[in-house]
């Protein structure tokens, strides 16, 4: 089931299974998982996007592998917080997901992730090369760690 809200998504969520958080792109899926304890998002992998039911197979495999409690996907809204085509490509993706898991789906507002994980790979010096074999699996990592860390906020406010 899809979850526009993050309460929403957060109720639905079973304990101590972790989270894979996954960025979009047009040629690539950037993937990363949480630990079960929702604390920390690792970057896992880049997958090539090829079809829809080659991409959904793999990354059933990794939160099968993974035993994964729940997906986020990153949300390309505009700097102005409207919706564009790359936001309508992301809700397509999901409802397409949420046709082959009964996992909860949710989103995240990912402006400025790609920004930030590229900005964390040059401060580690990273080769060009390099932060292009990477960059959308950290910038996935981004987006699962503010899920986390809002998780987080919302636990300790009970």
């Amino acid at each position: 089931m899809i979850h526009e809200d993050i309460a929403d998504y957060a109720a639905a969520l079973p304990p101590m299974r972790g989270l894979v958080g996954l960025d979009l792109g047009d040629k690539t899926i950037g993937v990363a998982i949480s630990d079960a304890l929702w604390s920390v998002a690792s970057p896992h992998e880049t997958v090539r996007r090829r079809k829809f039911g080659l991409d959904a197979a793999r990354l059933l495999e990794i939160i099968a592998e993974r035993q994964i409690g729940g997906i986020i996907l990153g949300l390309p809204r505009n700097m102005d917080g409207s919706e564009g085509p790359r936001c309508q490509s992301t809700r397509a993706f999901a409802r397409n997901l949420a046709r082959l898991t009964d996992l909860p789906i949710g989103y995240w507002d990912e402006r400025l992730s790609t920004v930030a994980a590229e900005r964390a790979l040059l401060e580690a010096d990273t080769s060009r090369k390099r932060r292009a074999q990477v960059i959308d699996n950290i910038a996935a990592s981004y987006i699962l760690q503010g899920v986390l860390d809002r998780l987080g906020h919302m636990r300790n406010a009970q």
